[in-house]
């Protein structure tokens, strides 16, 4: 299967450990959007408003064009600071493009206490509460 994994770029450290083991399990890996730069984002922020923004918008446009060459996503919801299972706006946008093009949405932890907490299980997002064998 081809599975795009998306995550909180303060969660960035897991994202090598997954991969290799799923694809080990034989599946094909598309890392985070910007994992590759993952200090660009501030660095546009800083420098230039209307470039962050337009590299913002490029980044949620290639978001959903990935989305769509991938059969699933898994979200690495891991805490971030005091959250607990953290999804920040990006990676909620990425789950409602996932559900909007009918593809398997994996959430490593169950759902977040948030104020999407009801939006996130609407979409019906399969919760493997670590367990990576249950990526199928």
């Amino acid at each position: 299967m081809k599975i795009f994994i998306v995550c909180s770029k303060k969660n960035y450290n897991k994202v090598p450990s997954v991969k290799n083991n799923l694809e080990q399990a034989g599946h094909l890996i598309t890392v985070p959007n910007g994992y590759d730069e993952p200090g660009k984002e501030m660095e546009l922020r800083q420098m230039d408003k209307e470039k962050f923004r337009f590299w913002k918008k490029e980044m949620l446009k290639k978001d959903k064009e990935i989305i769509k060459a991938n059969d699933a996503i898994l979200v690495l919801n891991f805490d971030k600071e005091s959250q607990k299972n953290y999804i920040g706006g990006a990676t909620f946008l990425e789950i409602y493009n996932a559900f909007d093009l009918d593809k398997k949405i994996y959430l490593f932890n169950p759902v977040p206490d948030c104020m999407l907490q009801d939006e996130i299980e609407g979409m019906n997002p399969i919760i493997i509460n670590g367990d990576l064998s249950k990526v199928v």
